[in-house]
């Protein structure tokens, strides 16, 4: 799965017959992939297929015109994505640095209209829907302003930056009547989906515990994105970046860099706890935490960011499981993201593009510990044990022990969430991943950054969607 801090240079795809016959042949490949792999471990690889786009054409006046708000490395990436969808054409970019604003003329064409304003593109009658890929600290009014001028938006995660933010991002959807979608793919994987449909088989059991982490160990992956050497008060809009944060002097690092910082961003509970949480959410039907508590701290990046760099949570959910939560930017290894649910009859994992059952029968006889017993009580104990638990041969077919299921080769689980999107765009119905949704998670996430700043354990209503203490 890619990650926001990856390269956004090069071309833009665009899904022509070369590029389906180059998907296939991908598709193909992961097929014979997928079959070595049960050849060679005698286990159960399963290739998972991502629903097919319709085979009717789309007409000119059929696509939906889009404007992107926030052209840093995810806003890109995800317009990359977007204009993918058959029928989607990006008309407008407002950005605070000029050089990006550039960039998207370079990237989609010198018509298209770039502005450090995003009102301009707001009063534009061609655009539909926005992208709103802003700092964190801009979602909630981005997003509101862009639904009262008649525009249906997608908003990149974590929803929220303080969470007076929800309510009103809420509200707003409701009394626009506009489309939101939150911008966290894994509501619309396959590897998800398929996660969600094995645990509610009972593949795995009753569910009790949720490990997850994401840990990383790079200076890109810890935020430190490249300051371009024009970086000014001229060539980037300070104040309008700032928008509601302290206001203090220009800096290239807060502009370019600004996930480091609280005025701007959420830490690593906004910018990655909170995928984790709308996985765990999305596959268990959960809809949050009864209460939470973490500790971390800054560990190696003493760059004069407020932002930890190790992290690490725990959380008491209402269906009876915990979930334990861990970021690490010193993490030593590889990038390293992933899920583990184990329940009562196995463990269901989720890495990259997969996701595996394993089960382990429980034993039916429990066994004994008599040798610090006296020889004749231990006869007797035997002897009664061996008449609640007699021995058994096992028979019938062998039970599933080990099964994977895999995603094909170059699937992207960012595309199949706007092309989720742009379906309820179209036709007006619910989207995979509403502000409700979208609140749930990003509120439980922040829970972390609470709990660290108070030293003590926060409680949450997640049905009401609101703090307790």
């Amino acid at each position: 799965m890619r990650q926001h801090f990856e390269s956004q240079g090069g071309a833009v795809q665009i899904w022509n017959r070369r590029h389906f016959l180059k998907t296939a042949a991908a598709v193909s490949a992961a097929t014979v992939a997928a079959s070595r792999a049960v050849a060679a471990t005698g286990k159960n690889v399963f290739l998972l297929t991502p629903e097919q786009e319709p085979a009717r054409p789309v007409a000119a006046n059929d696509h939906i015109q889009i404007a992107l708000i926030g052209a840093g490395g995810q806003g890109m990436y995800d317009t990359s994505e977007a204009i993918q969808v058959p029928g989607v054409k990006l008309v407008a970019v407002a950005d605070c640095y000029n050089g990006r604003l550039e960039r998207s003329k370079e990237l989609w064409g010198a018509d298209t209209f770039t502005t450090r304003d995003y009102n301009e593109i707001l009063a534009r009658k061609d655009v539909d829907a926005v992208i709103i890929g802003t700092p964190d600290h801009w979602h909630k009014q981005a997003s509101i302003d862009s639904m009262k001028a008649g525009k249906d938006v997608y908003c990149e995660k974590p929803m929220i930056h303080i969470y007076s933010d929800g309510p009103a991002m809420i509200e707003t959807a409701k009394t626009s009547n506009r489309i939101i979608q939150i911008g966290s793919q894994r509501v619309s994987s396959i590897i998800y989906a398929k996660a969600k449909d094995l645990l509610a088989s009972g593949a795995i059991g009753k569910l009790n515990m949720v490990t997850a982490r994401w840990d990383r160990n790079s200076s890109m992956g810890a935020w430190n994105y490249t300051i371009p050497p024009d970086a000014s008060p001229e060539t980037c809009d300070w104040p309008r970046f700032e928008g509601t944060a302290p206001k203090i002097p220009f800096s290239a690092e807060r502009f370019f860099q600004w996930r480091k910082w609280k005025d701007y961003g959420t830490g690593v509970a906004g910018d990655l706890f909170v995928h984790l949480f709308s996985g765990t959410h999305f596959i268990t039907g959960s809809h949050g935490p009864t209460q939470g508590m973490a500790t971390g701290g800054l560990r190696y990046w003493k760059d004069g960011r407020d932002a930890l760099d190790v992290v690490l949570g725990l959380f008491d959910y209402p269906q009876a499981f915990n979930l334990s939560l861990r970021v690490n930017f010193v993490d030593g290894g590889d990038e390293s993201e992933g899920l583990l649910f184990t329940g009562d009859e196995g463990t269901m994992e989720i890495g990259g593009g997969w996701v595996s059952i394993n089960r382990v029968p429980r034993e039916k006889d429990p066994g004994l510990t008599i040798d610090t017993f006296p020889k004749a009580m231990q006869a007797q104990i035997e002897a009664e044990h061996a008449k609640k638990y007699p021995r058994q041969h096992p028979e019938g077919a062998p039970a599933a022990g080990f099964e994977k299921f895999v995603a094909p080769d170059g699937y992207s689980d960012s595309y199949d969430h706007f092309k989720n999107f742009f379906a309820s765009v179209r036709s007006r119905k619910p989207v995979v991943e509403d502000a409700v949704f979208g609140y749930r998670a990003a509120g439980a996430a922040l829970l972390s950054n609470l709990s660290i700043q108070k030293k003590e354990v926060i409680k949450w209503d997640p049905e009401e969607m609101k703090l307790l203490s």
